[in-house]
C-alpha cells in the first residue's frame, strides 16, 4: 500500500509543486499573492 501512496505524493508535487508554479508567469504571480498574505506554505 505504501507505494501507491508515494506515487500519489509524485503525482501531486508534480501538478501542485513549487518548482512547476515558479515556471510560469501565473504561477508566480499566485506565489506572490501567498507570501503577501503571510502564508506559512505557498504550495505543496
Amino acid at each position: 500500500m505504501e507505494r501507491l501512496t508515494k506515487l500519489k505524493k509524485v503525482k501531486r508535487k508534480r501538478k501542485h509543486g513549487f518548482l512547476t508554479r515558479m515556471k510560469t508567469h501565473g504561477g508566480q504571480k499566485m506565489l506572490k499573492r501567498r507570501r503577501d498574505q503571510g502564508r506559512e506554505q505557498l504550495s505543496v
